[in-house]
């Protein structure tokens, strides 16, 4: 009986997390249930897209479920480390990411996604570039870790992160080069245009969107453990080369002759807006918006990196301090012997324990 209680809190702990994963996935995948209806009669504005939520319970119950289960996972972390609570910003990054989510999927975004490419954008750059960095500033594996029984670290969570589809999926090549094929292929094939009809293929590409940004993320962000963790300099030029690739991504939408996208050319020039107007400033958005978060993770990089180098300079200055301390009590200690011996004052820095100096000196 002595080791029920550590188990069953470890599986406990485990299940939270499966709980989190499981009801983010189920919200996404229940996502476009209200998203084909019938072109909106009102054009988008600020009212109906910030207030037009829909509130599906297919995704909004996930949702909830997920923040519940996280906020469980700290306070098991909590519980585990008193002495060291789970820091604010972690505390509220990964929810701040689930709302992002149900910002994308729930508010009048979703009313208008399949109506116009340029509201479809905002969606996607939710899904890409918003919502998965905050989940990984959460440091979720971490909070898990530290939520764990070391029973439950040893027998599932460690041999789930030491697997080899894990080191491969987040090997920092494969996850750049996964995102970058998701972008490109969704929108320069019949997928993207599929999803535009169907619900199924548009919950297809939701997933791919947040599935291939949370692998580019996670090594970008790199506060969980990982097979292969990369530096400061390795994480600026990881994100330095996004930047050209969705650039370029956006000026091939940009400078697209027609419309891409049969479905938008269809409904013909909704709200006043033609679809080939409409894409291009899709493409502005993606362009101007995509690099101004690229530009600003860089920036925090670099900003981690001096704040490392900071403290890499404090720890080296008092190690420094306290060999200059070992020295001069070492000083001490020979004047004290060679006083009461009489005679000159001892070399302090000799090596041969004699006290006296060096013939070099």
């Amino acid at each position: 009986m002595h080791f029920v209680g550590p188990r069953r809190r470890g599986l406990a702990t485990v299940a939270t997390v499966a709980t989190v994963g499981a009801a983010a996935l189920a919200g996404l995948a229940a996502s476009s249930v209200a998203a084909h209806g019938p072109v909106p009669a009102e054009p988008p504005d600020l009212a109906n897209i910030f207030l037009g939520w829909s509130f599906e319970p297919v995704l909004v119950l996930p949702l909830l479920a997920a923040a519940v289960a996280w906020w469980r996972l700290l306070a098991s972390a909590d519980r585990a480390h008193p002495g060291h609570p789970v820091a604010t910003l972690r505390r509220w990054s990964f929810l701040a990411g689930l709302v992002a989510i149900a910002v994308a999927l729930q508010s009048g975004i979703e009313r208008y996604d399949t109506t116009l490419f340029s509201v479809h954008m905002v969606q996607h750059l939710l899904l890409t570039l918003v919502a998965p960095p905050l989940l990984a500033l959460g440091a979720p594996v971490t909070q898990l870790l530290r939520a764990a029984s070391p029973a439950t670290r040893a027998r599932w969570i460690l041999p789930i992160l030491r697997s080899r589809p894990v080191a491969v999926l987040s090997h920092p090549v494969v996850a750049w080069l996964v995102f970058v094929s998701v972008m490109w292929a969704s929108h320069f094939s019949p997928l993207f245009d599929w999803s535009l009809e169907d619900p199924l293929a548009h919950d297809l590409e939701h997933l791919l969107f947040l599935g291939s940004a949370v692998l580019f993320w996670w090594p970008a962000v790199a506060l969980d453990p990982a097979p292969r963790r990369m530096g400061h300099p390795g994480r600026m030029l990881y994100l330095f080369l996004q930047m050209p690739q969705n650039s370029f991504l956006a000026m091939a939408i940009l400078f697209a002759g027609g419309p891409l996208y049969p479905h938008y050319a269809s409904l013909g020039s909704a709200y006043g807006i033609d679809a080939l107007a409409d894409q291009r400033l899709a493409a502005g958005l993606m362009w101007f918006v995509g690099d101004a978060i690229f530009l600003a993770a860089l920036l925090a990089v670099l900003a981690g990196w001096m704040r490392s180098e900071d403290r890499g300079a404090v720890a080296a200055e008092r190690r420094a301090d306290v060999e200059r301390g070992r020295i001069r009590e070492r000083e001490a200690l020979l004047r004290r012997r060679r006083a009461g011996m009489g005679g000159p004052d001892p070399d302090p820095f000799d090596q041969t324990g004699t006290g006296e100096a060096s013939s070099s000196r």
